[in-house]
C-alpha cells in the first residue's frame, strides 16, 4: 500500500489514555469513535472509509442506537483506525511489527572460494583498460595523503549515515589504488599503497558487516589481510582480525570469536610497533568473545587487561589512526556492554549511561547501538517505564543511519519488550516505533 493510503497511526497519548483503554476493552465503540474524532481529528466520514463502515452506520454507533458485534468488523476497527489488537482482544495485527524488524539474514550470492576467484576488489578487463588510461600518473606523499584522507571521511560518515550509500565509491576507490600496484613504483610508495589499499578492502568488509551480507564481508576482510600481508603491517592484520571477531559475535559463533581475537592479539604482540591503545581494544574484543560463552571469569579477566593496557597509553604513542576511535567513553562503553552479555545487568547499566553522556554525539549509530544496549539493561533489572524512555530515544538515532546491525539490535529489545506490550508505557513505545520506522512495500532484509 502506498505510503499516502496507509492509515495514520493513532497518537500515543489516545492509546494510553485510560478512557480509552476502558472503552477499547469493553468494545464500546461509541466512546472509541468520539474519542478518535476529539482527540485525533478523525471525523466519522473518515472513520466509515477507513474502517468499510457506511457513514449512516458510524453514526447511529456513537448516538448509541447500533453495536457493533461480529468479530470480522471489529478487526477492520482495528486495521482502519490502527489500534493495537490487544487492546479490543484480538489477536497481535500483522501491521503492529514494523516492517523493517520482520526480517531475516540477507546475504549476497555466495562468492566462489578464494582460490578459485580473483581478488573482490579486481574490475574486469575492460575496466581495467580504461583505468589504465588514468593511472599512469606520478604520485607523491600529497597523493598518498589525499588517499589516506578520504578513506578518515569515509569512516566519519559511515558511523553517521551508514555505509550501505558509500560503499560503491569505496569500492571504486579500491578498484583505482590496486590498478596503481601493478605499475611499478619505489618501494616506498608500494607498500603506502598497499596499505591504503588493505585499509579500502577493511572498509569494504565493514559495510558489509553492517549490513549483515557477512559472507561478502569475510571476502573483504581476507582480502585486507592479504593486502597488509604483503607489507608485514601486522598491526593492521590484528585490527582486520578483530572485525572478524566481533563479525563472529554477530553471527552466535563464539568460539570462532575467541579464535580469531586471539590470532589477531599475536599478530599485533608479534609487532614491534604496537601501542597500548591497540592491546587495549584488543582485550575488550577478547571480553566480548568470552562473554558470548558465558565465561564470566575470563570476560573479568580481559576486560581487567583492557583497561590495563588503556592506563599505559602515552600522547606520545604512535598510534595507528583506524585505533584512534578507541577513546575512553568507548572503553567504558564497551565495559558496559560485556557485563551486558554476560547479564550483569545492574554492572553493565551505570557504565553504558557513563558513556553516553560523554561520547560525540555525531556518531548516529554508535549513540544508537549503546542506547539500545542501556535500555536492555534497564529491561533486565525490571525498569520497564525507564527502559522504553531510553529505547524511545534511541529512535531517532537509529532512524537517521541505515544499518541493519542498528536494526538488530532494536529487533532485540522489541522482542525482549514482548511480556509488555500491554502496558501503556510499552504503547506508547511502539507508536513512536511505527512513527519513525513505519511499514514499506517490501521487505527490509537485514
Amino acid at each position: 500500500m502506498p505510503d499516502a493510503e496507509r492509515p495514520q497511526e493513532l497518537p500515543a497519548r489516545l492509546l494510553t489514555d485510560p478512557e480509552m483503554i476502558d472503552a477499547c476493552r469493553v468494545r464500546d465503540f461509541s466512546r472509541v469513535f468520539r474519542l478518535v474524532k476529539t482527540r485525533a481529528g478523525i471525523y466519522p466520514s473518515m472513520i466509515a472509509r477507513r474502517c468499510d463502515l457506511t457513514p449512516s452506520r458510524v453514526g447511529e454507533v456513537i448516538a448509541g442506537r447500533r453495536q457493533l458485534l461480529h468479530m470480522d468488523v471489529v478487526e477492520r476497527i482495528s486495521d482502519g483506525l490502527r489500534i493495537p489488537g490487544h487492546m479490543l482482544g484480538l489477536a497481535r495485527r500483522p501491521w503492529e511489527t514494523p516492517q523493517a524488524l520482520i526480517a531475516t539474514e540477507r546475504e549476497a550470492p555466495q562468492l566462489p572460494e578464494p582460490e578459485q576467484q580473483t581478488a573482490p576488489s579486481l574490475p574486469g578487463p575492460d575496466v581495467d583498460s580504461i583505468l589504465a588510461l588514468t593511472s599512469r600518473t606520478s604520485l607523491n606523499p600529497g597523493t598518498l595523503e589525499a588517499f589516506r584522507s578520504s578513506i578518515e571521511d569515509y569512516w566519519r560518515r559511515d558511523d553517521q549515515h551508514g555505509g550501505e550509500a558509500l560503499r560503491p565509491a569505496i569500492v571504486g576507490q579500491l578498484r583505482y589504488v590496486v590498478g596503481l600496484l601493478n605499475e611499478n613504483r619505489q618501494p616506498s610508495i608500494r607498500n603506502h599503497l598497499y596499505g591504503i589499499a588493505a585499509e579500502l578492502a577493511r572498509l569494504t568488509g565493514w559495510t558489509y558487516f553492517d549490513a549483515r551480507q557477512y559472507n561478502q564481508a569475510r571476502a573483504y576482510f581476507t582480502e585486507a589481510l592479504k593486502l597488509a600481508k604483503e607489507i608485514d603491517d601486522r598491526q593492521f592484520m590484528a585490527n582486520v582480525l578483530a572485525c572478524m571477531s566481533l563479525q563472529a559475535t554477530y553471527q552466535d559463533k563464539p568460539v570462532d570469536s575467541l579464535a580469531l581475537v586471539t590470532g589477531a592479539q599475536d599478530q599485533a604482540r608479534s609487532s614491534q610497533v604496537t601501542t597500548p591503545r591497540v592491546l587495549s581494544m584488543l582485550s575488550m574484543r577478547e571480553a566480548f568473545a568470552h562473554a558470548t560463552l558465558g565465561d564470566r571469569e575470563a570476560t573479568h579477566r580481559a576486560i581487567g587487561e583492557a583497561h590495563r593496557h588503556f592506563e599505559e597509553i602515552d600522547a606520545s604513542d604512535p598510534d595507528p589512526s583506524w585505533v584512534t576511535y578507541f577513546d575512553e567513553p568507548k572503553l567504558i562503553v564497551d565495559t558496559g556492554i560485556a557485563h551486558g552479555r554476560l547479564g550483569e545487568a545492574a554492572t553493565a547499566e551505570p557504565l553504558i549511561a557513563d558513556a553516553l553522556r560523554r561520547e560525540d554525539h555525531t556518531k548516529q549509530r554508535g549513540r544508537a547501538f549503546h542506547t539500545f544496549w542501556l535500555a536492555r539493561t534497564q529491561l533486565d533489572q525490571g525498569k520497564l517505564d525507564q527502559a522504553c524512555h531510553t529505547a524511545t530515544q534511541a529512535l531517532a538515532p537509529a532512524s537517521a543511519v541505515a544499518s541493519e546491525r542498528v536494526t538488530g539490535h532494536l529487533r532485540e529489545f522489541y522482542d525482549q519488550l514482548a511480556p509488555h506490550r500491554k502496558e501503556p508505557v510499552a504503547l506508547a513505545f511502539e507508536a513512536r516505533l511505527r512513527e519513525l520506522l513505519p511499514p514499506v512495500s517490501g521487505s527490509l532484509h537485514p
